[in-house]
């Protein structure tokens, strides 16, 4: 019964893991795209001549740079983690910043 909890605990991971990386950073990129589109003003439709769409909003875009660096910093993450496992290192989060150190 104790083989059945350890690997319910690792299947959590997993799922906490694929969520958060697989779902989670194209969401927060769609978020920044529409952000993106607010902050243009944009719809997704097409105005008649002489009709005025929706004003630009600057806060639109500032948020959506705030998620694109969000998702460029975990892309940058990921590719670090798998570059510094593949040297033999290992990366923490002991502090607020990753490091890498030796096994």
């Amino acid at each position: 019964m104790h083989n059945v909890t350890l690997a319910l605990q690792g299947a959590w991971k997993v799922l906490a893991a694929s969520l958060i990386l697989g779902a989670g950073l194209p969401l927060i990129f769609a978020l920044g795209i529409r952000s993106l589109a607010w902050g243009a003003g944009g719809d997704a439709e097409v105005h008649a001549t002489g009709v005025t769409g929706p004003k630009a909003n600057p806060a639109g875009t500032v948020l959506a740079w705030v998620l694109f660096i969000v998702v460029l910093a975990g892309v940058a993450l990921g590719i670090t983690f798998v570059v510094a496992t593949g040297f033999g290192k290992v990366m923490t989060f002991d502090h607020i910043y990753p490091t890498i150190h030796s096994k």
